[in-house]
């Protein structure tokens, strides 16, 4: 909260400039207080093998998911958890992982689910930062516990579930993934879902759109580009195989271009794709 933004001349074109951050800002800023970095992985292996400095590393599947219920985890679980890596509810939060950020953004998304005031991600991810051979370290850090408020979780704004939209009209609706998985092409080895397609009425734009090869952000009028057959004043919903690429363009929508009714659907292919009862489209035999 009192720390200040990055004025990187990229994220001034963005709608919400303060959600942005780029390696060189935080490399000057690491071990300011009231500055919380997060590693959050697809491959939860790479935290291991060398982080940022003082980086925490918060596991999307196993640290923000219920262990019994297909959910996240609630308010209390989520203050225990803050608490104890000694994350207190003033501090900004800046998330980074691999993959160009896709489950980063995740984990930032279930952060604002739980409303958390100052939640920034870096522009790149591990992948700029290791790129651009900045400092690592091996060191897991450990910071004094504190006490995090319980909040519960809010749900009604930036995330949707299957009976949001099974039977009423649809609203804008992304499909994130590959023009292949959206297609309904099978895919060579195990699959999450038992059918292959898209949601009807689904738009294809592939996550990647949004960033260049090295994992940074593309200029505002690259990304308005990608997203110029949608209207920003309308509702609008991502989704993709599990919710990460599509927490990518969530974040993107939101943040970047200034969508003020983008949500999540979270449960994503893995869901629809193995209901009874639902319709699927898709373009091959």
């Amino acid at each position: 909260m009192g720390i200040e933004h990055d004025p990187h001349p990229l994220f001034q074109e963005f709608t919400h400039p303060e959600k942005f951050v780029s390696a060189a800002w935080l490399s000057a800023r690491l071990g300011v207080e009231g500055l919380k970095v997060v590693e959050s992985d697809g491959d939860a292996v790479l935290y291991d093998i060398g982080h940022i400095p003082g980086a925490l590393r918060i596991d999307w599947h196993r640290d923000l998911n219920d262990p019994v219920r297909r959910d996240f985890i609630d308010g209390a679980a989520f203050a225990q958890l803050m608490g104890s890596r000694g994350i207190s509810r003033d501090d900004t939060i800046v998330v980074y992982g691999d993959s160009a950020n896709s489950w980063a953004a995740y984990t930032a998304w279930v952060f604002e689910l739980f409303g958390h005031p100052d939640v920034r991600l870096l522009d790149g991810g591990r992948d700029a930062w290791m790129g651009e051979e900045r400092d690592t370290s091996y060191a897991v850090p450990s910071f004094p516990e504190v006490e995090y408020p319980v909040v519960e979780r809010d749900d009604d704004a930036i995330r949707k579930f299957v009976t949001d939209f099974r039977t009423s009209p649809s609203p804008q609706l992304i499909d994130a993934r590959a023009p292949e998985q959206y297609a309904g092409t099978p895919p060579d080895g195990p699959s999450i879902s038992l059918r292959h397609g898209h949601i009807p009425g689904a738009v294809n734009v592939p996550w990647g759109n949004a960033v260049h090869p090295n994992a940074r952000f593309k200029s505002r009028a690259d990304i308005e580009a990608a997203y110029a057959q949608f209207d920003r004043a309308e509702a609008t919903v991502t989704y993709c195989d599990l919710g990460g690429a599509a927490a990518h363009t969530w974040y993107t929508l939101r943040y970047a271009l200034g969508f003020e009714r983008v949500a999540l659907y979270d449960g994503s292919w893995a869901e629809w794709g193995n209901l009874v009862g639902v319709p699927i489209e898709r373009f091959v035999d």
